[in-house]
Formats: C-alpha cells, sequence, structure tokens
C-alpha cells in the first residue's frame, strides 16, 4: 500500500514569546536540529512515497530545515488544522493509499512507534487510526470514547460529561487516514465554530457518521506524543532525546560518565572505547573516533576527532584531529585547523586556519593563524603568528624540525626552514633559512644602579600630583 505524510508546521508559535518575525516554532533547535526535523527523521525509515510538510509563519526557515527530504507547500492563512491539511492537496488529492499526519512540534516521536501505528492500520484494515496515550490523569486532553471498541467520538475536557472525564485515553494528536476517503472529506468541511476555523477532527467525525471504521492505537510511552508549545516544553523534550542519545551510545560501547551534563547531537557519532567526561559538547556533524578521552569541559562541533587523543577543556570547532594527540586544557582551535598524529597542544593555545604537523609541540601560551607548521617542530611560550596587517591576513610556514623560542613573534608572510632556530624574544619578518639560528632583538644595556633613581623619581611624581 501506498504511504505518505504529512507535516503540519505553518503554526506561529506564540508562547515561544520571540521577537522574531522569520522564527517559526518548528524551526527552535534541539542539539542544533530544527524540531521539525526530528518528525521528518521519524518518518523517514518507513518507506513514505511522498512526505508533505505545510509551512506558513517563519516559512522560510522551516522550508530551509526540511526541503532535501520533503515536499513543501504554503497555508498563508492560518485557519486551522484542516485547512492546513487541505494545502496537501494538489500533491496528495485521489492518491491510492494510507497517509499520516503529524505535527512539527512533536520531536518525540519514534520510527518504531510510527511504523506499528501504520502496520496496525493496514492490519486491521482501518479507515482511520488514531494514535492515542492512555493517562492516568488525562485533565486537559480530549477524551476517546468508544462503543463495540471503535471510536465513536472525541470529546473536549470542557465537554466531558462526570462519566465521560473518568476515561483514560486521549487524543494523541497522530492520525492515519486513507488518503482518497479523506481529502474527498475535507472539501465537506466548514468553518461553523467561534474561531471561524477548520477542524481536522470535524472529518473524523465525518468518518465515524459514514460508518468508517475508525480506531485507535495506544503508544507505549506517553512522552513520545509530547507537543513542545513553549520553551520550557522545549526543554523537558531536549533532555529526553539527550538522554537517548546517550543511552544509544553507552550501550554501544561509550563511556559516559555523567549524561546529565553530556550533549550530543543526533547527527554526531562517537566510537567504542571512548570515554566522554562530564560538560562535554559534540555537536553538528562531528565525528570521534575510539579510545579517546573527550572532556571535562570541552566543546566540539562540525570536527573530526581521530583514535586514542586526550582532550581536555578544549573548544574546537571546524577542525580535524589525528591520532594520539594530546590537547589542552584551555585550548581553542576554529576554521580549518588539522592537528596531525602525536602533536601535543597544551594550555591557553589559540589556533585559527592551521596545519600542526606530527609530533609537534606547542606547549603554552601562544596564538598561531593561517601557517603550516611541519613535523616535529617545537612552538616556545608566548610565540604568535602575526598574520594580520589590519587590512589582509597572510600565510607563513615553518619547516619540520624547527624550534621557535619563548616569544616569538613571526610577521607574516615569513617562512622558517626546516631545522631553523628563532632566538627567544625575537620578533622574525625576514626568512630564516634551513639550519639557521635569528636573532632579532636589541642588545641588552644594563645601567649600574638605575632602577634606584627611576623608583625615586616615580614617588617624586606621585607626591607631587
Amino acid at each position: 500500500m501506498n504511504k505518505f505524510a504529512i507535516i503540519l508546521a505553518a503554526g506561529k508559535g506564540t508562547r515561544m514569546k520571540s521577537l522574531r518575525s522569520d522564527v517559526s516554532k518548528v524551526s527552535f533547535p534541539i542539539l542544533g536540529r530544527p524540531m521539525v526535523r526530528y518528525v521528518l527523521e521519524a518518518l523517514k525509515p518507513l518507506g513514505m512515497d511522498e512526505i508533505v510538510t505545510v509551512v506558513g509563519f517563519g516559512g522560510e526557515m522551516t522550508k530551509s530545515a526540511v526541503e532535501n527530504s520533503s515536499e513543501v507547500v504554503w497555508q498563508k492563512e492560518q485557519k486551522g488544522t484542516g485547512h492546513a491539511v487541505m494545502m496537501a492537496s494538489p500533491i496528495l488529492e485521489g492518491k491510492e493509499g494510507m497517509t499520516i499526519i503529524c505535527c512539527g512540534d512533536t520531536p518525540l516521536l519514534t520510527d518504531k512507534t510510527l511504523s506499528a501505528l501504520l502496520s496496525s492500520h493496514e492490519t486491521n484494515h482501518n479507515d482511520l487510526t488514531i494514535l492515542t496515550s492512555i493517562l492516568d490523569h488525562p485533565q486537559g486532553y480530549g477524551r476517546i470514547v468508544k462503543k463495540h471498541g471503535r471510536v465513536e467520538r472525541i470529546v473536549e475536557q470542557k465537554d466531558c460529561t462526570p462519566k465521560e472525564a473518568e476515561i483514560k485515553e486521549v487524543n494523541a494528536g497522530v492520525y492515519v487516514f486513507d488518503n482518497a476517503e479523506l481529502f474527498k472529506d475535507l472539501k465537506k468541511l466548514t468553518p461553523n465554530n467561534a474561531a471561524g476555523e477548520y477542524y481536522l477532527t470535524d472529518v473524523i467525525a465525518m468518518f465515524v457518521e459514514a460508518g468508517k471504521k475508525v480506531s485507535t492505537f495506544s503508544v507505549a510511552d506517553v512522552n513520545e506524543t509530547m507537543g513542545v508549545n513553549d520553551r520550557y516544553q522545549l526543554s523537558k523534550a531536549a533532555k529526553i532525546i539527550r538522554h537517548r542519545i546517550n543511552k544509544a551510545l553507552m550501550l554501544s560501547g561509550v563511556s559516559i560518565e555523567d549524561p546529565d551534563t553530556t550533549y550530543i547531537s543526533p547527527n554526531s557519532v562517537v566510537g567504542q572505547d571512548t570515554i566522554v567526561r562530564p560538560n562535554t559538547y559534540i555537536l553538528d556533524h562531528s565525528k570521534v573516533g575510539s579510545g579517546n578521552v573527550i572532556g571535562p569541559n570541552t566543546y566540539i562541533e562540525r570536527s573530526e576527532i581521530g583514535d586514542d587523543n586526550i582532550i581536555d577543556s578544549c573548544h574546537l570547532t571546524d577542525v580535524k584531529i589525528g591520532n594520539k594527540t594530546t590537547l589542552g586544557p584551555y585550548f581553542r582551535a576554529r576554521k580549518n585547523v588539522v592537528i596531525k598524529d602525536g602533536a601535543h597542544v597544551g594550555n591557553f593555545n589559540e589556533f585559527k586556519n592551521i596545519e600542526f604537523g606530527e609530533g609537534s609541540k606547542c606547549a603554552h601560551l601562544s596564538y598561531l593563524g593561517d601557517a603550516t607548521i611541519g613535523k616535529e617542530v617545537n612552538i616556545g611560550c608566548g610565540s604568535i603568528i602575526a598574520n594580520y596587517d589590519g587590512v589582509n591576513k597572510f600565510s607563513s610556514t615553518v619547516g619540520d624540525h624547527a624550534f621557535i623560542g619563548s616569544g616569538t613573534i613571526l610577521v607574516s608572510p615569513v617562512n622558517v626552514g626546516e631545522n631553523g632556530f628563532t632566538a627567544a624574544g625575537s620578533t622574525i619578518n625576514h626568512d630564516v633559512p634551513a639550519h639557521d639560528m635569528a636573532i632579532a632583538r636589541a642588545r641588552q644595556e644594563n645601567k649600574e644602579g638605575y632602577a634606584d633613581v627611576f623608583h625615586a623619581k616615580a614617588m617624586d611624581k606621585k607626591e607631587n600630583k
């Protein structure tokens, strides 16, 4: 049977309290992934023939999040859920099959639950299957009223009789319709209500009144059907997703010392026998190999980490790390940094657009920008590559086995050859040939007793202010 999906993602999300007119509710991110994308990713493994996302408020942002995996249609006016589904008519109307309708603000839905829902619909030859939750305290939810096992109606909380209020099965807002029948009945919808909107639940009533087979399927984990309407609920959903990811990684052989303070995005990978210590973030398609120790207090984004590295209290964005390196604590690398096998970069260093060679060392307190550093190079404490003249950026190179003395400033563009040496405190603005030593500093001069004279003059100035 053909399978179609409609994701309703046009709502304004007033309770998110955003001042930005271009931000849709469903584009709010969880671990870097827009909310609506979680719904789409839950549907993708089910072999859908077509997925249609209905966008509206902030629609361009929603469109950018889904358009590579979904058709996009626009609901220009917000006239209710039934009206939103009507927007998919040009794509789905008249086609034979079943259509699942989900909301874009339900990021906790899983492919396992949606697959079971579709299977139940098809196996039982239903015309409509409603996903439901069984709640001990159903206050505030629409109750599913049944007769002889079939759905008779959905009654909202305010309209419940005392007996109906005791019903624990509630509407979860996910539906599977016979597609052809759905679009036939959508044409019959009228906005005969106080809000003047077209309600999808009115189509459910039409199915029941026409004697079509309407049944329910209860979700095993009621958390899956939680909708996100404000930023507090967003945080609750994010916590559940984070723990799902962390649990799956731990069961696959990753040690996460404190799952409550570890944030790993669903599109990132962490290899076996890696230890992730507290307050660590691994985000946005990052790939971490095996046998690493990551953290504590480490942020990794859009980066690739090899095997057997020790990365302590680092901030790494757009970097590629080899194997058996030691980085940090308090090291920042950004924008196309490559650190090769066996390198050591210690505390309070910053790299930008650097290739750092095998076995090279930069122990502490240095800035390196726009340069290629060879293998087994030593960068002394407090060294700087001055790569910017206020207008343009320039590049430098340091050859294999070079020694850059403490406090050296390399004024780009400049090249230090293999086995080159710069004396501590030098400012280098000319190339240093291979095997040469460069000394670029004024000769020291000691003025006997002048420290006391200088101090006396300073005190005199202070007293005469």
